[in-house]
């Protein structure tokens, strides 16, 4: 088996009566991820151990109903703009478009019914290097105030060396803004019992955006020298995220965007948690990434087996086009145009230290 085996299952029916899929990739080391077309979230993803125990290292729910809920994007496709835009408004050819401000003044990730909150169409399909789950969504001029008719695809895939990859294209018929990621939060204990502040994390970038205090980009590009925020050198994530920095202070720990090293698809993060063993390595094609430490999880939302979701029980790294990029123009460009493609990759590898 070169790739995933795919099954699908029916997992019940949106608010609308709509059908809702489930599918389960697994391949021949016996890692497993479940996929929902609901969103196209990552419901579970099971890895070993360095004893080669498996378990489940993403929060969220044992079932549909808690995503049809109000929760925090877990394992969710993020569009049609993941991130924020600063009060919801941003200027494309002269005109104004005005979106739902769903964050204080800001526009998130999408809006009211972003791409999390859809049913996307999903098959299964062969790449030539084995199966993979291609899921198609069409955002119509308009919707969530966003210009054109977009069309996009996202296909993921699970490989025999245990890397999800996510492939990400669209296309439009009408100059518009575009920013899409996965929101996955982890913990690599798979145990939800805990914080992460143990895990080791490494972000390799010299550079973040900082923020405002509504979590908007200044404009800034700020050298990670010197500060919380150089992750260059493998460490603890609870290392320094409580100290007496205004970053810090303003997300409430990390919650920001960082200006990623290099270019094309190369590593750009890892996380080790030392207890388990596992270890997850993040590659992307974007230019950013969102170092989010569950800052807003406060116990009130209760995931699989019954778990509450307290403070900083998960991370997340969203690869990414920067925050707010409509309204900063020195910052890469998140426009596309008619006749062009979009497409960006991401992968997750997990492994194991001794």
């Amino acid at each position: 088996m070169s790739q995933a085996d795919i099954r699908r299952e029916s997992w019940g029916t949106d608010s609308s009566g709509q059908g809702v899929s489930l599918y389960t990739l697994t391949n021949s080391a016996g890692t497993e991820a479940k996929i929902t077309d609901f969103g196209g979230r990552i419901v579970a993803l099971k890895t070993a151990d360095r004893s080669g125990n498996f378990a489940d290292v993403v929060l969220g729910f044992d079932n549909l109903e808690g995503y049809l809920k109000k929760n925090p994007f877990f394992g969710a496709l993020v569009g049609r703009y993941a991130n924020r835009i600063a009060n919801g408004r941003f200027e494309l050819n002269g005109h104004t478009y005005e979106l739902a401000r769903n964050n204080g003044p800001n526009a998130l990730h999408g809006g009211l019914r972003g791409f999390d909150k859809v049913v996307w169409e999903s098959q299964t399909v062969d790449t030539g290097n084995g199966l993979a789950l291609e899921l198609e969504y069409v955002s119509k001029d308009g919707e969530e105030g966003y210009p054109g008719t977009l069309k996009a695809w996202v296909t993921y895939s699970l490989s025999e060396n245990n890397e999800i990859r996510i492939d990400y294209r669209a296309s439009t018929d009408k100059d518009t803004v575009l920013n899409l990621t996965n929101h996955s939060y982890f913990d690599l204990t798979g145990e939800f019992a805990g914080n992460i502040l143990d895990h080791q994390v490494t972000i390799h970038a010299d550079r973040f955006t900082p923020v405002d205090s509504n979590l908007i980009p200044t404009g800034e590009l700020r050298d990670v020298s010197g500060t919380p925020f150089d992750l260059r050198k493998r460490g603890r994530i609870g290392a320094r995220i409580d100290e007496d920095y205004d970053q810090l202070k303003l997300g409430w720990g990390y919650d920001h965007n960082f200006v990623l090293n290099g270019r094309g698809l190369r590593v750009v993060a890892s996380v080790v948690d030392p207890a388990s063993g596992r270890k997850l390595e993040v590659l992307t094609t974007q230019p950013g990434v969102q170092f989010y430490t569950g800052n807003h999880l406060d116990g009130s939302v209760t995931g699989k087996g019954g778990v509450t979701y307290k403070f900083r029980f998960g991370f997340c790294l969203e690869t990414q086009h920067f925050p707010d990029s409509p309204n900063k123009p020195a910052f890469p460009s998140t426009l596309l145009k008619p006749g062009d493609q979009f497409h960006e990759t991401t992968i997750f590898r997990f492994s194991t230290e001794p």
